[in-house]
């Protein structure tokens, strides 16, 4: 079974938390496009989906699927997305498509948040996969001074904007051990909008697909 394979069998999993009537929260990335993709044989049964960035908003609506305003209609009963990594504690690192801020503003305002990754995302502790940090581009230089001082090692996404108009620092060398501290320290550095550390809000139900099907951690 091939990678795709395992996101594919994971996303289609995610329709089993899916309720006639819900508005349903959408992520962004490969794994969370097999789930719009899945998502499109529900679209006459849910009123409709909040989408965490312009890409997932364009082929949510290129499948006839109702893409609305998070302002308009408050909040979620549900949200589906990929991550990263993960632990078994569900606490997650998300961004590697730089969409983190929608994502962790969606998440935020959903009851229920659904992850759907592949097995080789599991992991014991975060940080091995570089953390992306959303920052205000006038503060790119202060923030990667501050986070130095945290052990990481900050380098530039290059040739990329996020939908919000900013920049991308991704941190290298992060052992990740207490991850909601670490989430609630670097949010308080002036100039990061978002960190990529999901665990003030961690997921609730990780779906992981593996060779054998797939897994659900809660």
């Amino acid at each position: 079974m091939t990678q795709d394979d395992m996101k594919k069998l994971t996303a289609e999993a995610a329709l089993d938390y899916i309720e006639a009537g819900d508005i349903v929260g959408v992520g962004t990335g490969s794994t969370a496009n097999f789930f719009i993709d899945a998502l499109a044989g529900l679209k006459g049964k849910i009123d409709g989906t909040v989408a965490s960035s312009e890409a997932s908003a364009q082929r949510l609506q290129s499948h006839g699927i109702t893409v609305l305003d998070l302002n308009a209609v408050g909040d979620l009963p549900v949200y589906v997305d990929g991550a990263d990594e993960a632990t078994r504690h569900l606490h997650l690192i998300k961004g590697g498509g730089g969409a983190l801020t929608r994502e962790k503003i969606v998440a935020g305002a959903s009851s229920k948040f659904i992850c759907i990754a592949d097995d080789s995302k599991l992991v014991d502790v975060l940080g091995k996969f570089p953390l992306p940090i959303e920052v205000i581009p006038m503060a790119r230089s202060f923030v990667a001074r501050q986070l130095l001082k945290h052990g990481g090692q900050p380098v530039l996404r290059e040739d990329f904007i996020t939908d919000n108009g900013n920049l991308i620092l991704d941190i290298h060398n992060l052992d990740i051990l207490d991850p909601v501290e670490l989430e609630i320290e670097l949010n308080a550095i002036p100039g990061i909008v978002t960190v990529g550390i999901f665990a003030q809000r961690p997921a609730d139900v990780l779906l992981l697909g593996d060779k054998d099907g797939v897994k659900t951690l809660t």
